[in-house]
C-alpha cells in the first residue's frame, strides 16, 4: 500500500502546479513509474507546454499527462486533424489508436516532422483532439523486415487494458515508500563473474530486490546454461524489478523464463533492446526446437514479457523501487546497450554496472558514457581485460585483404556473426569497400538469419547511430545496403550457394557457432582449403566457434538426413580482433581514468579468470594514474555476495 504521507504530498504538489493555471483535473493515478495525470482540458497543454516538466523537477518523478476519455475527439476525427498539422513530406504511413492510454500510434517516415519544431504539432494535436501522439519511424525497407516490430506494437495494442492494469499494480509497488529501515546493499551474482555467459546480478537493498540481466550461457548445456536461479533470496514473484542492458542472449536470453515462474513485474529497457530481445528471443526458440532440443520457455512467456516491458531513453531517471533509481547511458556495445546506474535510497548508495560496453567508437556507434551523477560502485565488464586489440583501421584492411585472397582463389568467405551489432558494423565496412572498388565488383554478399530483420530496426533508432550512419538513414539512404548484399531466402537457396563454383561472402548467424544458418554452411564449406572461416567476434569457452579456433579441426555435426557425421575442417581459420563490440584491456582502463566521479569500489566480472585477475592486476597497480588511489578491486565468482553499503 501507499504511504499516506507520500500520497498526499504527490498530490499537494501537482494541484499546486495545476490549480492556477485551470488545468481540470479528474484523477491522477499510479502508472508503472509514472505518475499519470488525467485532464479535461488539454488546450492548456498547448499554452503551457512545460507543465509536466515543471511537476517532474518538483516532485523528481515521472510525470504524464493524459486527457479524460470524455474529452477526446473520435478516431475520424483526430486522424483528419493529424493529417491536417502534419506536413505531407512526414510521410504517414498508418495511424492507430490506444483506447486505454489515449494514445495514437504514427507511423512516418520522418518522426520529427510529425513532432513539429519544439514539440509544437505534438502541443496542437494532443490540444485539439484529447489524443497523446506516439510517433513510430518507418525506414524505407522490405516491410517483412519489420515483421517482428510491427507485431510487438499490435499485440501491445490488443493488450491494452491488461497493461493499464499491470501498470497500475506495479505503480502502487513502486511507490508504496520504504518501510523498512535497515540500510544495506548487497550484490550477489548469479552468473557472468570469473566466465562469459548467463550474466545475471541480484541488488538487494531492505527494501527491494531488483536481477540486473538474465542471460544464457551459449557454450553452456544442462545446468551450466542458466544463471543460478535458485538461491534463497531469489524468488521471481518478490522481485520489484527486471533491468536488461542490452539484447544480447547471454544477457537477456532468459528473461521470459522468469515470467513462467512467477515473477508479474516491470523489464526495464531501451526501445531498441525491446524490439532486438523479442526478435532474437523467438529466435532463440525456433534453433532449439530445430536441434530437438527443449527450450526452457514458449512463446506465451515471451508475449507476457512484452506486455511487462517498460522502455525508457537515455539520462531518464525513473524510480522502479520505493528506493531505487535508475538512470540508462549510452555503453556504445550495440543498438540501445546502456549502462544502468542505480541510486539506492537518499544518497546511500550508488552502482554503475556497464554492462558490455565499448569505450571507442566505430562505424556504427558512438563510445560509451563516462559522465554520472554519483558512483560508489563500479561493477564492469572484462571480456578483453588481459589483451589490446589492433586498432579498428588495421582490423578493417585485414578483413578485405582476407576476403580477397580467398575470392582470388575462386573460395567463399564464411563470417559468423552476431545478428545485433557485428553484422551491421561488417555489412558496413563491406559495403564502403565495395563502393570504394577495394572488393572486385562482382563480390556478393549473402545475409543469412535475421540479419535483414535486425538491420532494419537499427534504420528505425537512427538517432542512436553514430553521426555519419545517422545522416545517411535520415537522407533516406540505406548505409547497410548496396546491389550485391543479398538476402537468404531458404534452406534450399543456402545450399545452391555453398555448391555453386561462384566466390562469395557470406555472413551468417550464429556468432559462435551455436546453432543458426552459419553452422549449416560450416558443414558445407568446410572441406574446401579454398574456403575461409573468419571469426570477427569473441568466441566464448565451449562453444563451436572457440574450440576451431583453439585448433580443432574434427568435428562431429548433423547430416542432412538426421545422421551423425564427421566433418574435417580443410578450409582456412582466420580470427581477425578489432571488430568487438567489448573494450579491450587499453580501452577499459582509458574508461576508468576518465570515469567521473570516481567509484571506490570496482567489481570486475564477464570475463574469464585469466582476463579478470590480469585487469584487477593491471588496475591495482596503475591505481594513482587513473585516479583511484584508494579504490578496492573485487573479482568475486559465481554465487559470492558483496555488502557495499551498511549490513543487513
Amino acid at each position: 500500500m501507499y504511504k499516506r504521507s507520500e500520497v498526499k504530498n504527490i498530490v499537494l504538489t501537482i494541484m499546486s502546479q495545476l490549480m492556477p493555471k485551470d488545468v481540470q483535473i479528474s484523477r491522477i493515478e499510479f502508472e508503472g513509474p509514472e505518475i499519470a495525470i488525467y485532464i479535461r482540458n488539454p488546450k492548456i497543454l498547448a499554452e503551457h507546454p512545460e507543465i509536466a516538466r515543471d511537476i517532474a523537477k518538483k516532485l523528481k518523478k515521472r510525470i504524464v499527462i493524459r486527457t479524460d476519455p470524455s474529452i477526446r475527439r473520435s478516431k475520424k476525427e483526430t486522424e483528419e486533424i493529424i493529417k491536417q498539422l502534419v506536413p505531407a513530406e512526414a510521410g504517414i504511413k498508418e495511424i492507430k489508436f490506444d483506447d486505454v492510454l489515449g494514445e495514437v500510434i504514427v507511423k512516418a517516415h520522418k518522426v520529427g516532422l510529425v513532432y513539429g519544431k519544439g514539440r509544437s504539432i505534438y502541443n496542437k494535436i494532443l490540444a485539439e483532439t484529447g489524443w497523446r501522439l506516439n510517433v513510430v519511424r518507418v525506414p524505407p525497407v522490405d516491410q517483412r523486415d519489420l515483421d517482428t516490430l510491427n507485431k510487438i506494437i499490435d499485440y501491445m495494442l490488443s493488450q491494452s487494458s491488461y497493461r493499464l492494469n499491470f501498470l497500475r499494480r506495479s505503480g502502487e509497488r513502486i511507490h508504496r515508500g520504504v518501510i523498512f529501515e535497515n540500510r544495506y546493499v548487497r550484490i550477489t551474482g548469479l552468473g557472468g563473474f570469473m566466465e562469459v555467459g548467463r550474466s545475471a546480478i541480484l541488488v538487494e537493498t531492505g527494501e527491494s530486490r531488483v536481477l540486473l540481466d538474465v542471460g544464457i550461457n551459449p557454450g553452456g548445456d544442462g545446468f551450466s546454461f542458466y544463471p543460478r536461479l535458485d538461491i534463497e533470496q531469489l524468488k521471481p514473484e518478490e522481485l520489484d524489478a527486471v533491468v536488461v542492458t542490452h539484447a544480447h542472449l547471454d544477457h537477456m536470453g532468459l528473461v521470459p523464463y522468469l515470467f513462467k515462474y512467477g515473477y508479474r513485474g516491470p523489464v526495464y529497457v531501451t526501445k531498441p533492446t525491446r524490439d532486438l530481445m523479442v526478435l532474437l528471443q523467438l529466435d532463440l526458440l525456433d534453433i532449439m526446437q530445430r536441434g530437438n532440443q527443449k527450450p526452457p520457455y514458449t512463446q506465451l512467456e515471451v508475449k507476457k514479457m512484452i506486455l511487462h516491458t517498460i522502455p525508457l531513453d537515455y539520462g531518464e531517471v525513473t524510480d522502479i523501487a520505493p528506493d531505487i533509481k535508475l538512470t540508462f547511458y549510452n555503453a556504445g556495445h550495440i543498438l540501445g546497450s546502456a549502462m544502468a546506474h542505480l541510486h539506492v535510497g537518499e544518497g546511500l548508495h550508488n552502482i554503475v554496472y556497464t554492462g558490455d560496453f565499448k569505450f571507442g567508437r566505430t562505424r556504427l556507434l558512438d563510445k560509451a558514457n563516462t559522465v554520472f551523477p554519483r558512483i560508489e560502485t563500479l561493477i564492469m565488464e572484462s571480456t578483453y581485460g588481459d589483451r589490446d586489440q589492433p586498432r579498428r583501421d588495421v582490423a578493417e584492411l585485414e578483413l578485405i585483404s582476407t576476403i580477397s585472397r580467398t575470392i582470388a582463389r575462386k573460395g567463399k568467405v564464411l563470417i559468423p556473426v552476431m545478428a545485433v551489432g557485428r553484422a551491421q558494423e561488417i555489412l558496413l565496412v563491406l559495403v564502403d569497400a565495395l563502393n570504394r572498388k577495394l572488393l572486385p565488383k562482382e563480390t556478393k554478399v549473402y545475409i543469412d538469419g535475421s540479419i535483414r530483420e535486425v538491420t532494419a530496426i537499427h534504420l528505425t533508432y537512427p538517432e542512436l547511430l553514430s553521426a555519419q550512419v545517422r545522416s545517411r538513414i535520415l537522407r533516406d539512404e540505406n548505409p547497410f545496403d548496396h546491389e550485391n548484399v543479398i538476402r537468404v531466402e531458404g534452406k534450399q537457396m543456402r545450399e545452391d550457394i555453398a555448391k555453386s563454383d561462384e566466390p562469395a561472402v557470406i555472413l551468417a548467424t550464429a556468432g559462435m557457432l551455436n546453432g543458426g544458418p552459419s553452422v549449416e554452411y560450416l558443414r558445407m564449406l568446410a572441406n574446401d582449403p579454398k574456403n575461409t572461416l573468419v571469426f570477427v567476434s569473441y568466441q566464448a569457452k565451449g562453444t563451436l566457434g572457440r574450440r576451431i579456433l583453439d585448433g580443432e579441426r574434427e568435428i562431429t555435426m548433423v547430416g542432412d538426413d538426421g545422421r551423425l557425421e564427421l566433418v574435417k575442417i580443410n578450409m582456412e581459420v582466420k580470427s581477425i580482433d578489432g571488430f568487438s563490440g567489448h573494450s579491450d584491456r587499453r580501452q577499459l582502463l582509458a574508461f576508468l581514468a576518465n570515469i567521473k566521479p570516481k567509484p571506490k569500489n570496482i567489481i570486475l566480472n564477464h570475463g574469464e579468470p585469466q582476463a579478470i585477475h590480469s585487469l584487477a592486476e593491471a588496475i591495482r597497480r596503475k591505481s594513482k594514474h587513473l585516479g583511484l588511489p584508494d579504490v578496492r578491486v573485487y573479482t568475486p565468482s559465481v554465487l559470492d555476495s558483496l555488502h557495499v553499503a551498511g549490513h543487513a
